[in-house]
């Protein structure tokens, strides 16, 4: 489990293709205090560390992405060079300081437009009919591994406020218009929308 607090940007280094996507990731991250098999959300994508290390580049980790994780997230596009947004999995007592994330993917959503709102950034973000009825203004959503909160939504777009800090902190400050987004639903839009469906079989069927 994660929060969508990213507490590290790392960049992609190296990318072996045999089998499964290897990727090797630099990343202010000490390799003593990353075990192998632990879990790491990249851009909203957790993926297990199966190496780690250092060099005159810095401290990194290598991950493996099945080919279902590159077709249905923004990895399938990542380079050399590629900026992640990495958060560690949370651990028992940790701040809650975003919302419960778990790291899996429901789709993708593109970016429409970027307007300056006084120091921040308006964002547009356009996704598909299956997701929209999950996002509702004021709820969360995870956007690249980023916990935020939805200001509006309407069709199949809704809008974001990222404050200067969050533009600083995570890779969203080199994002621009008609960049994929890793997109996950919050969990309790999920069961809000599993019970409401219950109740409509139950009474079909009564």
């Amino acid at each position: 489990m994660f929060t969508g607090i990213v507490t590290d940007i790392g960049t992609i280094t190296k990318i072996t293709r045999a089998g499964d996507t290897r990727f090797r990731v630099q990343t202010a991250y000490a390799p003593e205090d990353i075990a192998l098999g632990a879990s790491i959300a990249h851009s909203g994508v957790c993926l297990t560390v199966i190496e780690t290390g250092s060099d005159a580049g810095g401290h990194w980790f290598d991950v493996e992405a099945s080919k279902e994780t590159l077709d249905v997230t923004s990895a399938g596009a990542w380079q050399e060079g590629t900026k992640l947004n990495l958060e560690r999995a949370l651990k028992m007592g940790d701040e809650l300081g975003g919302h419960i994330v778990s790291g899996h993917v429901d789709g993708l959503a593109s970016i429409q437009s970027i307007t300056p709102e006084g120091d921040s950034q308006r964002y547009t973000f356009k996704t598909t009919p299956e997701l929209m009825p999950f996002i509702a203004p004021k709820g969360s959503v995870t956007l690249d591994g980023t916990s935020l909160t939805v200001n509006e939504a309407e069709g199949l777009t809704f809008g974001i406020n990222l404050i200067p800090h969050t533009q600083t902190v995570t890779t969203w400050g080199l994002s621009k218009v008609g960049d994929i987004i890793n997109l996950e639903i919050d969990v309790l839009a999920r069961y809000v929308a599993r019970l409401k469906q219950a109740e409509q079989e139950l009474g079909a069927s009564s």
